[in-house]
């Protein structure tokens, strides 16, 4: 405790001066682990930076703390019986933060680019929208190029975000790139510095609740033990993704609460598969054997996890079991060796910090598994706006990648999105299936559970496709990660959604 106090004071000096003088009891203060990559709704690709967004830009759904879609900007919503005509009922006398009026023509234009090929969307394959009708000021009618099941439920994520059309030309915006977000939100985005913070300020117009504080200031701590100190500190008042070695002291500590939030986002080591030696699954399936997972879990992780046992996490519509890959480091060997792999091959393993819960941690122990079976890894640290370029770059501009670490958190509790990590023409720049995997049967499988109405009949596609990507194997399947936040008992009102999206914009003190 002695050694956690003397950092604490180390880091109030560091980390004093201006910022602590800016923070007062109207300002809310959070510390994230990385520096935005995009404030742009449509460019969203992870869910810390969409949590930020959020504050500012609202959606036409929202999902609650249970995980059901909610009406927000949309009151009310039909749809036709093919499947394929989305009617939605508009909230009336909202305005974005520049005054302009929310309204149908404003949602078309949103919708309208958000389909837009010119524009530039990572998490583009659940709106297959063809076209956007404003009937009349408060009502739009979409028209999809299929059926989609999940659709209304994919309008709560922040890729679907409501910005004012009218901003698309100021504060530094183009069409193609939001820089200055300006939505309908509680909160307006007042500045960035980036690796540093993001500010933004409570709306006074807002047509819904009105949040208790003033101001809310995101701050860009990647290292978990600073975050953890800055709370203890009482530098910040809520932080996310502590050291979970230290989670069991936090929950004794009354100075703060913890919140083990539940996730459904999954963690893997993605491959790239059309490099070889990973373009062979019988190699994927032998590092698959080389993990010890349990142990990572256990001892990297504190048993904040639990080990994947199919392609999607238990919490999503369309789970299904699968079994493990048991620890067998002979099994993998002898795979290897079939496949044509020498000892010593060098192996690229890249890898975010303060991204997930201890990656970096977790990274170093995969490495040291894939030692022990005969592999050279030579692992790469990178920050969050890096290591998503790397990733997406496109298979035929230069992509390099072997091996690297991931997560993935559908924004709505349906496999449809987890899926889209397996379908061929998500692969960047369409979108993130960063393994380039490819199989046309599972193509088949994923458009046709996504466009099925029948939740049995989809049920047993998501099956089939689950049976096939376990065996093909184009990840190392980790384990479905949970979601801690910590935050000041001075404050109240703080919650977690199922998507891995923390709730704080209600906190409030509780005196």
């Amino acid at each position: 405790m002695t050694r956690r106090l003397v950092l604490a004071v180390l880091v109030c000096l560091l980390f004093g001066g201006v910022m602590a003088g800016q923070a007062s009891a109207a300002t809310f203060r959070i510390a994230v682990g990385v520096d935005p990559d995009t404030l742009d709704p449509v460019q969203m690709t992870t869910t810390t930076v969409a949590n930020m967004v959020d504050y500012v830009v609202e959606t036409l759904t929202f999902l609650d703390q249970e995980g059901k879609v909610r009406p927000m900007l949309a009151e009310s919503w039909s749809v036709s019986a093919d499947g394929t005509q989305h009617t939605l009922k508009l909230k009336k006398g909202v305005r974005f933060h520049d005054g302009s009026p929310f309204d149908a023509k404003a949602v078309k234009w949103n919708l309208d680019r958000l389909k837009d090929p010119g524009v530039k969307v990572p998490i583009r394959a659940p709106y297959p929208i063809k076209d956007v009708e404003a009937v009349d000021a408060s009502t739009v009618k979409v028209t999809l190029t299929r059926p989609s099941a999940p659709f209304v439920s994919a309008l709560s994520w922040t890729t679907a975000g409501i910005v004012s059309p009218a901003s698309a030309d100021k504060h530094g915006n183009e069409y193609k790139n939001i820089v200055y977000p300006v939505g309908t939100g509680p909160y307006v985005f007042k500045e960035r510095k980036k690796g540093e913070s993001i500010t933004v300020t409570v709306n006074d117009k807002y047509w819904g609740r009105k949040p208790t504080y003033d101001t809310v200031l995101f701050r860009i701590v990647p290292e978990a033990a600073t975050r953890e100190s800055l709370i203890l500190a009482g530098q910040v008042d809520l932080i996310i993704l502590p050291p979970v070695a230290d989670i069991p002291a936090l929950q004794r500590n009354p100075a703060v609460k913890v919140l083990l939030a539940p996730s459904d986002r999954t963690i893997f080591m993605a491959f790239n598969t059309t490099k070889a030696p990973f373009n062979d699954p019988r190699v994927r399936q032998a590092l698959n054997y080389a993990v010890d997972k349990s142990a990572i879990v256990n001892s990297v992780l504190f048993g904040a996890a639990d080990v994947m046992d199919a392609p999607t996490a238990p919490s999503l519509f369309g789970y299904c079991k699968q079994g493990a890959y048991e620890f067998n480091p002979a099994k993998a060997k002898q795979l290897l060796a079939a496949a044509g792999v020498k000892p010593g091959t060098k192996v690229s393993f890249i890898h975010p910090t303060g991204r997930y819960t201890q990656d970096k941690e977790v990274a170093q122990a995969i490495a040291g598994y894939l030692r022990e079976v005969g592999l050279e890894p030579v692992l790469q640290t990178m920050d969050w706006p890096t290591y998503i370029k790397t990733i997406v770059t496109p298979a035929d501009k230069g992509n390099t990648t072997e091996v690297h670490f991931l997560g993935w958190a559908p924004a709505f509790l349906d496999s449809a999105q987890q899926m889209l990590q397996f379908l061929s023409s998500y692969h960047p720049p369409a979108g993130l299936a960063t393994t380039f995997y490819k199989d046309p049967k599972v193509d088949e499988l994923i458009v046709a559970a996504d466009s099925e109405s029948k939740e049995d009949k989809r049920k047993e596609l998501y099956c089939q496709i689950a049976k096939k990507v376990w065996a093909d194997a184009p990840w190392i399947f980790m384990y479905v990660q949970r979601f801690p936040i910590v935050y000041s008992a001075k404050v109240r009102d703080v919650g977690g959604i199922p998507n891995e999206k923390f709730y704080a914009i209600y906190a409030r003190p509780t005196q």
